[in-house]
């Protein structure tokens, strides 16, 4: 059974740092592709960032690119969303997602990942 749990968030200030781990159990990391997600209140479900170390690919989404950094630890089976830069807007509920195929790495986005597996979320909020 896949699962996956997200640990790390919290509450931090505008332009602070924080990083997300996703632990994932009941897999083989190498055949899957692992990403972050996040949905705001009110607003749909969007994604961050998805990565696959078989093929070495990452995929930032919108304004992660430059300022997250996914990555991936095969030997703990953990994936890490690392954050700098924290802004108001940032403030939602972080998800990870797992979804066999290496290649979904390239299409970051809920809709196309429905046949993968969730994490429960963790919160972030950003105060300023």
């Amino acid at each position: 059974e896949v699962q996956l749990v997200e640990s790390g968030g919290g509450l931090v200030h505008t332009g602070e740092s924080l990083r997300l781990s996703c632990a994932a159990s009941g897999f083989d990391f190498d055949d899957y592709a692992i990403g972050w997600f996040r949905q705001a209140p009110g607003k749909e479900r969007e994604g961050v960032a998805c990565i696959s170390s078989r093929i070495d690919t990452t995929n930032y989404v919108g304004s992660a690119e430059g300022r997250f950094t996914i990555s991936s630890d095969n030997a703990k089976n953990t994936v890490y969303l690392q954050m700098h830069s924290l802004k108001a807007e940032d403030t939602a509920v972080y998800y990870c997602a797992a979804i066999f195929g290496p290649g979904w790495t390239t299409t970051c986005r809920p809709n196309m990942w429905t046949g993968g597996s969730w994490g429960q979320g963790t919160q972030v909020t950003v105060s300023s």
